[in-house]
């Protein structure tokens, strides 16, 4: 069996996503072959280079050609969120399968759409939150549950990066609603959600509250200045359906902070901690034994930790992000070979999505969102 990846977008995950399907087999060994069939990108030229560059057999300028090439098996969706539903529903029209970077879309109706779509159509989808791929992660929800530490009954989060800390940073696109849609939720904070639903379940209920930290920024030519519509931080008060609870906060304007995705999950006879910025550890605590000898403990991720020894045969020696984004490719083609279920597809990450749009729900109307 050949799958033909279709790429579309070159940027940071662009290459992330191509690195990652090139990478996936070699890794595991038990998937089908990958063939970069065509990349997409504009202008034709930087298409053409960046095919060359990655190992793609065609370039193009035009993403619905991509989408219509019978050589392309997947689509990968690697742009700017505001287009990500009409490239969506066109691929998912034409019979492919989509790996679409998150979150969906930039309106909670549009994910709904795009959703049901997939659904009907029976095609496979994956949505690009890969840090819950981390072998570290997998462990923490294995220790959660064989009841590690009992019962959990908190969880704390924090996502934090500096990109948006400047005031001084040129306003763009990315301070609109139109075409970013929300600010540090639907680019960070949904991430945190991500692993907070996973590790706790669903969440039932919530209270937050949102801020813009710099009102306007310079436009880029000089000619002024422009206001910024969406949320440089969040805070959310929130409820799980197991009657567990918790609080979540981002910020995209944390001066410091590169990539601090970082959580305490809380039980009746310990917790664990985690922190992204080193994310081959984890920290556990656990109630047991003499008082004088407790403490946390560090667990290094290695071999015994699926699947970091598909990797490396050594601990200690440590994964990375573009590793997490090859075993997140390497679950989209083992599912598309063999009709596995696959995790998170369309249909969980509006699950995680719906949690981000009933923060700033909450935050804009001043109450507690059910979901």
């Amino acid at each position: 069996m050949v799958i033909g990846l279709g790429l579309i977008g070159t940027g940071f995950m662009g290459k992330a996503h191509a690195l990652a399907y090139r990478n996936a087999r070699a890794v595991f060994g038990d998937l089908p072959e990958t063939r970069l069939a065509r990349l997409c990108d504009m202008p034709d030229e930087r298409a053409q280079a960046m095919a060359d560059q990655l190992g793609f057999a065609s370039a193009t300028g035009d993403w619905r050609a991509l989408v219509a090439d019978p050589a392309v098996d997947i689509v990968s969706i690697t742009t700017p969120n505001g287009l990500h539903r009409e490239m969506a529903l066109a691929a998912i029209a034409a019979g492919k399968h989509v790996h679409c970077e998150k979150p969906l879309a930039l309106r909670l109706e549009d994910a709904r759409e795009m959703e049901a779509a997939a659904r009907e159509a029976g095609v496979r989808t994956m949505v690009g939150y890969n840090y819950i791929h981390n072998p570290a992660i997998a462990h923490a929800r294995k220790l959660v549950a064989e009841g590690a530490i009992g019962r959990p009954v908190h969880f704390r989060g924090w996502v934090d990066e500096d990109y948006q800390a400047d005031p001084d940073l040129p306003w763009s696109w990315r301070a609109t609603r139109a075409e970013a849609g929300l600010g540090t939720l639907g680019d960070l904070g949904c991430h945190l959600v991500s692993m907070s639903q996973i590790l706790m379940g669903p969440i039932e209920s919530l209270i937050a509250d949102t801020q813009i930290i710099h009102a306007d920024r310079p436009l880029p030519d000089g000619s002024g200045r422009a206001a910024v519509e969406n949320e440089d931080a969040a805070s959310a008060i929130i409820r799980y359906g197991s009657g567990a609870q918790g609080t979540l906060c981002s910020s995209r304007s944390a001066w410091g902070r590169k990539n601090r995705l970082d959580w305490e999950l809380h039980g009746t006879k310990g917790m664990i901690a985690f922190g992204q910025e080193r994310l081959n550890e984890l920290q556990l605590y656990t109630n047991e034994g003499p008082a004088g000898r407790q403490g946390f403990r560090t667990i290094l991720t290695g071999p015994e930790h699926p699947p970091y020894g598909a990797f490396c045969p050594a601990p200690g020696h440590q994964l990375g992000f573009g590793d997490l984004k090859t075993i997140e490719a390497a679950a989209f083609l083992r599912a598309i070979a063999s009709g596995a279920p696959v995790f998170p597809d369309f249909t969980d990450a509006l699950a995680i999505e719906a949690v981000i749009h009933a923060i700033d729900v909450s935050a804009r109307e001043g109450r507690r969102v059910t979901l």
